[in-house]
């Protein structure tokens, strides 16, 4: 009988370990925002608002900055 390989020894002992433990930690989806979340959230959306993307006439695309002065 061949030996088993490394991965699948890993790969059976953390199955065993979920099943002890249960799956990694993931958080609700529908929980309440946080003042620092949102506040978060605000700077991204923001940061993302200043770039439109152009596309070329092959069909490629890429950002511009909306606010460029040349």
């Amino acid at each position: 009988m061949p030996k088993e390989r490394r991965v699948h020894r890993f790969m059976r002992l953390t199955g065993r370990l979920r099943a002890i433990f249960g799956p990694a930690h993931s958080s609700p989806l529908d929980h309440e925002m946080t003042a620092q979340n949102k506040e978060l959230l605000e700077q991204a959306q923001a940061a993302a608002e200043q770039w439109t993307m152009v596309r070329r006439a092959d069909g490629s695309t890429y950002l511009v900055d909306k606010f460029a002065d040349d």
